[in-house]
């Protein structure tokens, strides 16, 4: 019996086989397999996510996160002596100025300077942090988006070992504002046709942002689960996506997530405001078992590391039992896991 009073983070960890941790995405994007979660009942059925719309009603909504990954991974030089230096650009403190991981970490003292995609962009060390990242402000010509668009590319999480072909296949078909470290990845099922079909079957679909940062992937040190500290990240809750779900409550509908950071955006919202309105700023939400949700009456999302705040958060929604009883099942059916892995729908 789980302590909710008491929780450890050895309580989330599964087995799982290193062969189920899929290294490339399929084609196309929606012929993933879906595990169906009913959270009342507990039963489990499988499909594909190409029939997804079959386990939706008319008057659903699904909330997407829009947010688009920067190409981060930047390769230069020290403008001194031209040592190799490798930055990643992990979140923007103000204009032109980041907080960043660099290696080798010995060569970015404060004030030394780097030079990246033969001269485009150049940086400076401003400062260094207590967890060894550092603070560095960046120079070019014109937009440092567009610049790292041409000479940078898209940080991939550590567990994909292989080169992605097209680098497109780590961003959503609907992605537009730039500013993640890591993909939303439980939208990278959709299509744009099926999004037009499930519109066309009355289903609304609203945007949210939330930029993804590497906290993501930090693994949980603590075993109290609640000694657990979030990074934060930016969020934005637009009119229109607040209007769409406020009408789709009042009309019966059901309010479904796309993704842990959709769900992280909306929870957070309701928890500041008490209501889903139009809101923005940054949150550090940490949804584990005992967490009372307010937003969201279902989930869309991938299969998740042992022992992370994301499964912790799914085993919050669907309870527990269902979500560990869940991982076994899409461990013995061979169900592929993490980023590019198969999906999950929980209502």
């Amino acid at each position: 019996m789980l302590d909710l009073n008491n929780l450890k983070k050895s309580d989330f960890y599964y087995d799982l086989p290193e062969e189920l941790i899929a290294q490339t995405p399929l084609e196309p994007r929606n012929s993933s397999r879906l595990m169906v979660i009913d959270r009342q009942t507990g039963e489990i059925s499988h499909d594909r996510f190409y029939n997804l719309c079959d386990h939706l009603k008319k008057g659903d909504a699904l909330i997407v996160n829009d947010s688009r990954v920067l190409p981060a991974r930047i390769y230069g030089e020290r403008e001194s002596n031209g040592s190799f230096i490798e930055f990643l650009l992990l979140e923007q403190k103000e204009q032109n100025v980041w907080e960043i991981l660099c290696r080798p970490g010995k060569k970015a003292k404060i004030g030394t300077r780097f030079v990246f995609g033969g001269g485009k962009l150049s940086a400076e060390i401003l400062d260094v942090l207590e967890d060894g990242n550092r603070i560095a402000k960046f120079f070019c010509e014109g937009s440092l988006y567009t610049v790292l668009d041409e000479i940078g590319q898209t940080p991939l999480p550590p567990y994909i070992t292989k080169k992605l072909e097209d680098k497109e296949r780590y961003q959503t078909v609907y992605s537009r504002e730039t500013g993640s470290a890591a993909a939303p990845t439980a939208g990278l099922h959709f299509t744009l046709e099926q999004m037009d079909d499930l519109r066309a079957r009355g289903i609304n679909i609203a945007y949210v942002t939330l930029h993804v940062g590497l906290g993501t992937f930090r693994p949980v040190k603590e075993e109290n689960v609640a000694d657990h500290k979030m990074h934060s990240e930016f969020y934005v809750l637009p009119p229109e996506t607040a209007e769409i779900i406020n009408k789709t409550k009042a009309e019966g509908g059901r309010v479904i997530a796309v993704g842990t950071t959709s769900c992280r955006t909306l929870e957070s919202v309701y928890k500041k405001l008490g209501k889903i309105a139009p809101d923005e700023g940054l949150t550090d939400i940490f949804i584990y078992p005992g967490y009372k949700f307010g937003a969201i009456d279902g989930l869309i999302t991938n299969f998740h590391l042992p022992e992370s705040t994301l499964i912790m958060l799914v085993s919050a929604f669907a309870g527990y039992e269902n979500t560990m009883r869940a991982y076994k099942t899409a461990v013995e059916e061979k169900y592929r896991f993490f980023s590019f892995g198969d999906a999950m729908l929980i209502r």
